[in-house]
């Protein structure tokens, strides 16, 4: 578990489920992400998300509120995936509801995600993908301090040809000195 000032970083429980689903069902949530398409994808992927924890130590975790336990997303490490120019690399990421954009809850996490890292992995870098039109994603790689890797942006092999949501950017960061 990781506490931040505001919030508090842990595996994934059944009484998430809920949440968790109705981001995944919330078109604008998932608007350049690869949709969670039935409960057979929305469990695959709560089961990535155990599998990374037992076998890596860290995962997408669930982002807490310590005010009022508010779930509003995921955040955390996971490898890059198979097939792609990051596989096996260790990947940043977060998802958040809707309704907590804009409240600095996605940086607190993800800069809480990465002085874990380097704590508790032995990677050169963390790396970020996302898609061009994502803006908000990339603006806050920048804002975390991650740079844009122009000749790693790559198709991702899970998106079908001709989707918008294909052509990958990277973005890393190195290990503090």
């Amino acid at each position: 578990m990781i506490e931040t000032e505001r919030l508090i970083l842990r595996p994934w429980e059944d009484r998430d489920r809920g949440v968790l689903r109705a981001q995944c069902d919330d078109p604008e949530v998932m608007r350049f992400l690869l949709p969670v398409e039935d409960d057979a994808a929305f469990e695959a992927m709560l089961a990535r998300l155990s599998g990374w924890h037992k076998d890596h130590g860290y995962t997408f975790w669930v982002m807490e509120r310590r005010a009022d336990g508010a779930v509003l997303g995921i955040c955390g490490l996971k490898p890059g995936a198979a097939d792609t120019p990051i596989a096996n690399r260790l990947e940043i990421g977060w998802r958040l509801g809707s309704a907590h954009w804009g409240q600095g809850y996605a940086r607190e996490a993800a800069q809480a995600s990465l002085d874990w890292a380097w704590v508790n992995c032995d990677d050169d870098e963390v790396v970020a993908i996302t898609v061009q039109a994502n803006g908000g994603s990339w603006g806050l790689m920048e804002r975390l301090g991650m740079t844009r890797d122009r000749n790693g942006d790559f198709d991702h092999p899970l998106v079908a040809e001709g989707n918008p949501l294909r052509r990958h950017i990277l973005y890393r960061i190195a290990r503090p000195a």
